[in-house]
């Protein structure tokens, strides 16, 4: 089943009790971050951080000692170095893994190690974390954040096991038949994102999957940088909502957001640009 995407999805989202204490409104961990690519990762950082109670980030060295220097701006986060980040993620709601990692071994060891380690846990599995992990390694329920290149590899790595996948037509139906196949979410970012879940069962019953279109964008969400700022924010639902849910909602809110921008500069905005809108747009979509 197919919809489209409305503002009555983002009007499901959990919104923050009055009476509620630090810790029961989300807590995120982020991995992410290269030796490379500094900005990524700390651009998912900035959105969920205004979102959810308490980040925990992991990253590289340098990455690490930049958001430390940053901290009066993230009040609620705690810098873990990457060897610790086992004990954050029994704790955290959900984790985010990917943002600014590059394609080499070290990416792929830690990725597949974690993902093993940690099938029960919520995972947002974004750029160099999608590129390099084992497919058979997806827990049940990830999300998965591909643009149309990363996906494109990802349809190619998969047909091996699932080979009908390759005779799929549509960016729609391959996308819906990746989630099914790996029990997990996908978003395909595009002008027009495609987010689809593969369906769960437990002991009791079986639920189908569902697919919805997230229509709306601009040439001003080409910027790098932009994609990160949709994972953290995707990631930061995804700690008190359904998975699904928050794919979509927070696909909505990007783009919302990114229309906003639109109107008052055109397309030259930049990501963190990006992020210091959404709460505007959430508030604004929510009331």
């Amino acid at each position: 089943m197919k919809s489209t995407a409305s503002l009555s999805d983002v009007r499901q989202l959990h919104l923050p009790q009055i009476g509620s204490h630090k810790g029961q409104n989300g807590r995120l961990l982020i991995i992410g971050g290269s030796h490379l690519f500094h900005a990524a990762s700390i651009w998912a950082l900035e959105v969920a951080s205004r979102i959810v109670d308490l980040v925990h980030y992991s990253s590289v060295p340098e990455n690490n000692e930049i958001v430390m220097e940053a901290k009066k701006r993230f009040r609620d986060g705690i810098v873990v170095p990457r060897d610790d980040v086992s004990s954050y993620i029994e704790e955290d709601d959900c984790i985010l893994i990917g943002p600014g990692m590059v394609r080499d071994d070290e990416t792929k060891i830690l990725t597949d190690r974690l993902l093993k380690a940690y099938p029960k846990k919520q995972w947002v599995i974004d750029a160099g974390a999608i590129q390099m992990m084992d497919l058979a390694g997806i827990p049940e329920n990830a999300i998965l954040t591909p643009h149309h290149g990363e996906f494109a590899d990802l349809v190619m790595r998969a047909t091996h096991s699932f080979p009908a996948l390759g005779q799929a037509e549509t960016d729609e139906d391959k996308v819906k038949f990746f989630a099914k196949s790996y029990h997990c979410i996908v978003l395909l970012k595009g002008h027009v994102d495609v987010a689809c879940s593969g369906g769960t069962c437990d002991e009791h019953i079986c639920r189908p999957g569902e697919c919805s279109v997230i229509e709306g964008g601009n040439e001003g969400m080409t910027k790098g940088g932009t994609g990160d700022v949709l994972a953290g924010l995707i990631a930061a639902l995804a700690c008190k909502n359904d998975p699904i849910l928050a794919t979509i909602a927070g696909s909505y809110i990007n783009k919302a957001a990114g229309a906003e921008l639109y109107k008052t500069v055109g397309p030259f905005f930049n990501a963190s640009d990006l992020a210091g809108q959404i709460p505007k747009t959430m508030k604004a979509l929510l009331s």
